[in-house]
């Protein structure tokens, strides 16, 4: 690495000043010290939580599981680290993922630079001498010459906005702030609010040992079946012979996920017996993954979208016997796919238990929180506990949250007033040297978010190590490049069938957020193309800076 990318920091010798900070401590954040510390470049890394694993740390619900094949939800950066490692089950658990990343934080020994049980509060760059100062809740302030904010996507819980919380004299808790030593529900009254990916996959689970469970279900949403099981010891055998080409494999798929067929027909083009056969095996086999790549035009034609929608609310159907509640948690109104598909383990099958009860929370809105329970404008319901999983101020939050301010004094809370923008995902004008990791303008949340991470990781290494070649102190996005990306978001989203849907893709699960559609839905291998083309000329769209504008 060469030594003028340190040039700013090293002389100091001081505690407060590194060459990068890193903000979060889970996938994004332990591979980002890993190839920073590769640099030579010395760094901390700041984390809420008293350990790693971000998402996986704070996500500890009954349930809670990933829906990404575990084969493919881990690192590729350490082929030592790739045959090591052995999964149970082809979905993993979040305590086996956390067990993960606490394996790879000791394996490349990674705490030494967490400061744990911290938060980043404000963060200011500093015109004069090219450098960011963050301010943290413990009083620090740290000078950074980058800042690689793997602060997540889905970080920011939404906190539950209802009146009369306060008054509760039971129990309530959060999906994403889940209790470290868990809840026991056995024998309790509980009302589970929010029928998203958490509500779907703690439902099974907390029906298992209440007395009685209700649901209030504002939106309908389509699952389909994990089909869960051990990974049979020939399969992760063949997989680990074969990762290196299975990992490239992956990086031309839409989604980044190597065990998925690249689809090449289109719905309407197979006939409707054969077609639904087909969809019958996908069912069987399990995920969502393979079922919404069934055909390559179903997120694109509505028509299309329609042939596996009806599929799936006829399984539904068939599954739930009571018809007013199958009927009740039938979707409509949105293209399957459109919200994030819920992958459930026996989700719809636990409304034919007799102590789980449905509500609809549309028709019959929830009005207030009582002492006692829930009381909705039509009935009044008592709860030992309240159970939300009500989601997140996702894409966004965990950046607004921080106070951020670049140049001229301008936050990004207030550019991104109207929804979030930025270059490839990776850099905002007019925010030197701060590097955006698997955000809003990437693949992101529509891809396997640990190859987005090493993708946009590697990336930035790479620029890091150009900048310094060429003696520049700043790296900077420009306008009209932004501007230029941006539009191309969206009208690759406008060409889907995503904006059809009121989705947290699109903020709508926040009142007041801006409705944009947030990831680049155009794939991983689009995406790489248009980062490479940058890279190949000279990183078109990005200012490299020897001195600072106050300082030319």
């Amino acid at each position: 690495m060469p030594r003028d990318i340190q040039a700013r920091t090293d002389a100091a010798g001081d505690a407060g000043r590194v060459d990068a900070v890193i903000v979060g401590a889970g996938f994004a954040g332990l591979f980002a010290i890993h190839r920073m510390r590769q640099l030579g470049l010395t760094l901390r890394c700041i984390e809420a939580g008293d350990g790693v694993g971000g998402t996986w740390f704070w996500n500890r619900y009954p349930g809670a599981r990933c829906d990404v094949e575990s084969l493919d939800y881990s690192y590729s950066f350490s082929n030592e680290l790739q045959q090591e490692w052995k999964w149970s089950s082809r979905f993993a658990d979040q305590s086996e993922i956390l067990a993960y990343l606490n394996h790879v934080a000791d394996r490349f020994d990674l705490r030494r630079d967490i400061q744990f049980e911290t938060r980043v509060t404000a963060m200011r760059f500093d015109e004069k001498r090219d450098v960011w100062i963050v301010s943290t809740d413990k009083g620090d302030e740290i000078e950074a010459r980058f800042c690689l904010m793997a602060s997540g996507n889905l970080s920011v819980p939404r906190v539950p906005d209802f009146a009369g919380i306060e008054r509760f004299k039971g129990k309530w808790y959060h999906s994403a702030q889940w209790p470290k030593e868990g809840v026991d529900f056995t024998g309790k009254r509980v009302a589970l609010i929010g029928t998203g990916s958490s509500g779907v996959q703690m439902l099974p689970k907390l029906a298992a040992l209440a007395s009685h469970v209700t649901v209030f279900q504002r939106t309908a949403n389509f699952s389909v079946p994990a089909r869960n099981a051990p990974i049979p010891d020939d399969d992760e055998r063949n997989h680990k012979a074969r990762y290196p080409e299975l990992r490239k494999a992956g990086l031309k798929q839409s989604s980044g996920m190597s065990r998925i067929p690249i689809p090449t027909m289109a719905a309407q083009d197979m006939p409707a017996e054969e077609r639904t056969k087909f969809y019958e095996e996908l069912w069987a086999k399990g995920g969502s993954a393979r079922i919404m790549t069934a055909f390559n035009n179903l997120l694109r034609n509505e028509e299309a979208n329609e042939t596996l929608a009806s599929f799936v609310r006829n399984k539904i159907r068939s599954i739930v016997k009571d018809p007013e509640t199958a009927e009740l948690l039938t979707p409509r109104g949105h293209p399957i796919g459109a919200k994030r598909l819920c992958v459930d383990m026996d989700y719809f099958e636990s409304f034919n238990r007799d102590n789980v009860k449905l509500v609809d929370a549309r028709r019959a809105p929830i009005q207030e929180i009582t002492e006692t329970g829930i009381r909705t404008t039509e009935a009044e319901y008592e709860f030992d506990a309240i159970v939300f999983a009500t989601g997140f101020d996702a894409m966004t939050g965990a950046l607004n949250e921080i106070t951020i301010t670049g140049r001229d004094g301008r936050r990004l809370k207030d550019k991104w007033v109207n929804g979030p923008t930025t270059y490839l995902g990776l850099m905002v004008a007019g925010f030197p040297n701060m590097f955006i990791v698997a955000g809003a303008g990437s693949p992101s949340v529509k891809s396997n978010m640990v190859t987005a991470i090493e993708l946009h990781i590697e990336w930035i290494a790479n620029c890091l190590t150009y900048a310094a070649s060429h003696g520049a102190l700043t790296i900077e996005a420009q306008q009209d490049a932004e501007d230029e990306w941006v539009q191309h978001v969206n009208e690759v989203a406008n060409g889907t069938l995503f904006p059809k849907a009121d989705s947290w893709y699109m903020g709508a699960n926040i009142p007041g957020k801006p409705r944009v559609f947030m990831p680049y839905i155009g794939g991983i291998p689009a995406y790489i193309k248009a980062c490479e083309q940058v890279v190949a000329d000279n990183y078109r769209g990005f200012d490299f800076r020897k001195l600072s504008a106050s300082g030319s």
